[in-house]
């Protein structure tokens, strides 16, 4: 580890009457990696968006290189040699991979007159190929993947040659082999001098990456340590105040008869003759590498895309032809991207509950507010969302307490069969676990759930059986007490034969 490049003393922030940091002290040194743990709320986010311009603290000062540092916007920031990278990804959807990298910054010709497009996409696809990655400079961000659009959040920051990267949830959607490149990156950039701020519900990565690791517990500085004097079980139990046994609850529901069944289900694109069915009861998780299709089942059962083929629930016909058809017909959806697909993110959180459930609230024709907010309310405090007002934007809330939004919409909703897409992506642990005891809450209630996750440990910790996907293809179907995570590797492995 090199010199040390940031020092943090006494940092407050306040948001209204809700205190979110409390005199925060941490220095960095030039490179190391210091990871930073922290239950949703704990005030990881706030703490970087201080560092990087977005917020200003109201106590404490931050010493840059041994000079005070105050940054009053991101570019002040930047300048400086600050780069972030958000959990929620911050890009121009409508431009290419190329525009958003040099967004800003644009290469031009001609005495500045025009764009010189070409140097910009040929210093792109060397960025791109010189670490690891494969991406078209010239595809639109919205067409891409949430875990493509990532990977370019990631090179506009090594495009920009931060003296400090913060990193934000980098791997949240992420396939492994994207994961490991860029762990090899991080390590290089580490062994380059680059000091790195890491922010994980990942232990294992922790582990792997940090020199150093920092817990937070509701705005207070609970721990900080060099990461070979401390061990995952310390680190989750500073983050959550108390011992987290039992991680995975155990399963008591009572497996029925059958509640929905697909048979050749195709969108024409990349779902091809897929066929399943989930019992009352039952957890029935969808594994599978990134692209192999799974969430395009989802969307073509829940009529996002449009499909054909022949969906029951309860043994009676489904037509689908939009959401609203598959939400009156009682299937709900927690989608993998909150921000894109789940949530209105500039409307209240009362709202973002009840939007799909208004007929039920019998508000149908006359919307009544105080009803809205009571109905909400109450569902909120069953899976523990933190929210200052229930008329507060979305966006106000942590990424861990959005994802939960989307849990109450559907417990409001009181859908048979549940479709839940990477549910515990970028919430922590101790979140996690109150997900998987809602999970099989419903499990217990009869309701029918499919679990899609790239999480194998989540995927075997929580489901009665798991269907593995290819290329859009169902390759196996499999009790998930009689398998192994080898057999299911090998059934979504894209050489198998």
């Amino acid at each position: 580890m090199g010199e040390r490049i940031l020092e943090i003393r006494g940092i407050s922030k306040s948001f209204g009457a809700v205190q979110v940091l409390k005199k925060i002290d941490l220095d960095l040194d030039a490179g190391s990696v210091l990871a930073i743990c922290g239950e949703n709320g704990a005030g990881k986010s706030t703490l970087m968006k201080i560092l990087a311009g977005v917020h200003p603290a109201d106590a404490g000062r931050i010493l840059l290189q041994g000079k005070e540092f105050s940054p009053k916007c991101p570019q002040d920031a930047l300048k400086c040699g600050i780069s972030m990278i958000y959990q929620e990804l911050d890009l121009a959807e409508d431009l290419t991979v190329m525009e958003n990298i040099f967004l800003g910054c644009e290469k031009t010709s001609l005495c500045g007159l025009k764009l010189d497009a070409r140097a910009m996409r040929e210093e792109t696809l060397a960025l791109i190929q010189a670490n690891g990655f494969e991406l078209d400079p010239d595809a639109r961000v919205a067409d891409l993947s949430v875990g493509q659009s990532q990977i370019v959040v990631i090179l506009k920051a090594l495009h920009d040659q931060a003296k400090i990267l913060v990193m934000d949830e980098p791997t949240s959607a992420l396939s492994d082999k994207e994961a490991k490149q860029l762990f090899r990156i991080i390590a290089q950039l580490r062994d380059q001098g680059m000091a790195i701020i890491y922010i994980s519900h990942r232990m294992e990565e922790i582990m792997q990456l940090a020199n150093r690791v920092a817990v937070l517990r509701d705005g207070e500085m609970i721990r900080v340590e060099e990461v070979e004097k401390i061990t995952i079980p310390e680190i989750i139990r500073a983050m959550v105040g108390r011992e987290l046994n039992e991680f995975y609850p155990p399963r008591n529901a009572q497996i029925g008869d059958v509640v929905f069944e697909v048979a050749g289900l195709t969108d024409h694109k990349k779902v091809q003759d897929v066929s399943f069915q989930v019992r009352a009861g039952e957890i029935v998780g969808m594994a599978g590498l990134v692209g192999a299709g799974r969430t395009e089942v989802a969307n073509a059962i829940f009529g996002i895309t449009p499909g054909a083929g022949k969906l029951l629930l309860n043994g009676k016909a489904v037509k689908v032809k939009c959401p609203s058809d598959a939400i009156q017909a009682g299937i709900g959806y927690l989608t993998e991207d909150r921000k894109r697909t789940g949530l209105c993110l500039g409307l209240p959180c009362v709202w973002n509950v009840t939007l799909p459930n208004l007929d039920k609230l019998g508000m149908k024709a006359v919307l009544r507010l105080k009803k809205e907010i009571n109905e909400a309310a109450t569902v909120a405090n069953g899976v523990h969302i933190k929210w200052n007002d229930a008329e507060d934007a979305a966006d106000t809330l942590s990424g861990g307490n959005q994802q939960k939004l989307l849990l109450a919409r559907w417990l409001m909703a009181d859908s048979q069969f549940l479709i839940f897409d990477e549910p515990t992506r970028g919430i922590d642990v101790g979140a996690k676990k109150e997900v998987y005891a809602l999970l099989n809450g419903l499990a217990e209630a009869g309701k029918a759930i499919l679990l899609i996750s790239s999480d194998m440990q989540e995927l075997f910790g929580m489901t009665d059986r798991m269907l593995v996907m290819r290329e859009g293809r169902i390759t196996a179907d499999l009790k998930t007490a009689e398998t192994t995570q080898e057999t299911v590797m090998k059934y979504g492995a894209i050489n198998m034969d």
